[in-house]
């Protein structure tokens, strides 16, 4: 994406969050992101969106450098994203939201919170779970801290695990669609915590197929296919006018409403 389709891009005048620079990962003979570049600013919710295989979760997934790239670089604040081995304390300042939720079994929802800070951070267990409660008044789920997440719904497991990510203080949240393992009656529950971050300005990047939630909530919306960015703009200009042929044959694909 070129500086002038950046132009009305809340942010695009100062130096991104994150800069995607023709980023390539290879399984093997199978090429999962064939040259992507983007970018992320302060405050934005950036939405990938795009068929299932093509590449969205795996560029998650090497932002917070859980994969390694074989090609081109990922920039985190200025700084060139290290390898794997070396990339702890960059993890630290990215939470990140799986699609299935790898709660602890056996330890109650304040204490799944609660364990990064104390087991990462060093913070003294009083202290980590005090945050951990207000932590999950925040996401609705004052009245569970005692409770392990085998007597959650998966919407709620999801809300601690959002707790459990915001506990470390991240700069960035990383969603790898939070919603796609939840029965339909708890979806909402856990986009409306994600939207109350966006609105408190929280940076985040989402893999979504909840076309609503992208075209709502994102301020960013980039469109993948085949590992390669097909389209990218503002939601209004990608749902309702896009450029190219594959975007708008993938949403011919599917049945929602905006």
């Amino acid at each position: 994406m070129t500086d002038a389709a950046n132009s009305g891009r809340v942010g695009a005048d100062r130096p991104p969050v994150i800069l995607y620079e023709e980023v390539v990962k290879r399984y093997g003979g199978f090429v999962a992101l064939n040259g992507v570049s983007a970018r992320v600013h302060q405050g934005e919710v950036v939405c990938l969106i795009g068929p299932s295989g093509s590449g969205k979760s795996t560029l998650l997934r090497c932002t917070n450098a859980l994969e390694a790239i074989e090609g081109g670089r990922i920039v985190f604040e200025g700084q060139t994203l290290p390898t794997p081995a070396l990339a702890a304390p960059v993890r630290r300042r990215m939470g990140m939201v799986f699609q299935n939720f790898e709660l602890f079994p056996h330890k109650s929802a304040l204490e799944n919170v609660a364990i990064g800070p104390r087991t990462v951070l060093g913070t003294a267990k009083a202290e980590a779970e005090e945050k951990a409660q207000a932590l999950l008044v925040k996401v609705g789920l004052a009245d569970k801290a005692a409770s392990y997440p085998s007597e959650l719904s998966g919407g709620q497991q999801q809300r601690v695990a959002i707790a459990r990510a915001l506990a470390m203080e991240p700069e960035v949240m990383l969603f790898d669609e939070p919603t796609s393992a939840l029965d339909p009656e708890t979806v909402g529950e856990v986009l409306n915590v994600m939207k109350r971050l966006a609105e408190e300005g929280m940076t985040m990047i989402v893999v979504t197929h909840e076309m609503t939630f992208a075209r709502r909530v994102g301020s960013w919306v980039v469109v993948f296919d085949k590992g390669r960015v097909v389209e990218e703009g503002v939601p209004k200009q990608v749902f309702e006018q896009p450029r190219e042929q594959r975007t708008r044959d993938f949403f011919s694909h599917l049945s929602w409403s905006g």
